[in-house]
């Protein structure tokens, strides 16, 4: 059973990815070489994984970068280096580790590990699915954890009592990849979200997985799965990305910089969120350089953008709008509506008003 997993996982790689990982594996020194984490999972899915992490156990991971003929970028903190893939895409060669955390929050302490210590690590039971490759080319399909009943059964279960507790972040995470593989949450990470609540405030890794998080394909959906979870204090304004969600089903490519401002107008405190999740901007501004920065092609909501985000908005001044107050049809146009953009994207003005004396002025001085 195991090798028609293992023959359908490697099936799903991309042939040049089965090549070089066979000659990391024939250049491993006698090393062990492991295909670990989501590029298993999802291949299992039937999906062709392009984010590959490996592992290698018994052999110095820089002497297996330098043996691929690879560029590759070392780093040494955790004894790991990233490949660069002759298609651009990069790939990480980890050194086999166990971890453990000095205290619930802390970042994670690297020691000398086995494989099975590797997987073990991991967040949740899918992820810590594995394929060994051989140097002649075979895979063998390892589950050191039951993860693949885990996949079966479509659900996230952590792999430690203590998991969501020493890195909240995993909530987060673990909303992510629910709403984007339908999966649901096991009773064990059900009872582990008090402590990653317990724990927000003071894990940074949770705060960069939410603004991960917005930048999903329907971010809405992931924040529905962290309110079903009792966890929707993390990310307000759970209306107004679903409401977003509906609005790219539609067809309107959306920046996630426009979930973002959705998130803000809807906290209580969004200069401390907006700081959390390093935005650094109000929602106004955000929302001001979100749609400035984005493309709406003819009959495309983005005035029902505005008035959902921020109900007292206007409507911005239009090209006829700006010819009607002076500016000669032609290239002087766009470059009045690209004055006036930078203005909304600034937080410089805030109303239909305030863009006609901002014209005024751009034309008194040109």
């Amino acid at each position: 059973m195991t090798a028609a997993f293992a023959a359908a996982a490697w099936d799903r790689l991309q042939p040049q990815d089965r090549a070089w990982l066979t000659e990391v594996a024939t250049h491993a020194g006698g090393g062990r070489v492991a295909l670990v984490g989501g590029a298993v999972r999802d291949a299992l899915l039937g999906h062709t994984p392009l984010d590959l992490d490996v592992v290698v156990e018994g052999a110095p991971v820089l002497a297996v970068a330098e043996n691929t003929g690879l560029p590759f970028t070392f780093h040494p903190a955790f004894q790991n280096a990233t490949l660069s893939l002759p298609d651009g895409r990069s790939a990480d060669l980890v050194q086999a580790r166990r971890e453990t955390y000095p205290q619930p929050g802390a970042n994670p302490v690297p020691h000398p590990g086995t494989l099975t210590d590797d997987l073990r690590r991991r967040d949740f039971g899918l992820n810590a699915l594995a394929l060994l490759v051989r140097p002649n080319g075979e895979p063998v399909f390892l589950d050191e954890v039951g993860g693949l009943d885990d996949l079966e059964a479509r659900q996230l279960r952590p792999l430690h009592a203590s998991s969501l507790r020493d890195d909240a972040s995993r909530l987060v995470r673990g909303a992510r990849l629910a709403a984007r593989l339908e999966l649901h949450a096991s009773p064990e990470l059900l009872e582990q979200i008090p402590d990653a609540l317990h724990m927000a405030a003071i894990t940074p890794r949770l705060w960069a997985e939410l603004k991960l998080l917005l930048q999903e394909p329907r971010p809405g959906q992931a924040a529905r799965r962290l309110q079903e979870w009792g966890a929707g204090a993390l990310l307000p304004g759970l209306k107004l990305l679903e409401a977003l969600d509906d609005v790219q089903a539609s067809g309107t490519a959306l920046p996630w910089l426009v979930y973002a401002a959705a998130m803000l107008s809807a906290s209580d405190q969004p200069a401390a969120l907006a700081a959390r999740m390093g935005l650094g901007e109000r929602p106004g501004a955000l929302l001001a350089r979100a749609l400035s920065d984005t493309y709406f092609p003819d009959g495309t909501p983005e005035l029902l953008l505005r008035r959902l985000l921020r109900p007292d908005s206007y409507s911005p001044l239009t090209g006829r709008d700006v010819v009607a107050l002076g500016v000669t049809p032609g290239k002087a146009v766009g470059q009045a509506l690209a004055h006036l953009a930078s203005l909304r994207r600034t937080g410089q003005v805030h109303s239909a008003e305030e863009e006609r004396a901002a014209l005024q002025r751009y034309l008194l001085a040109r």
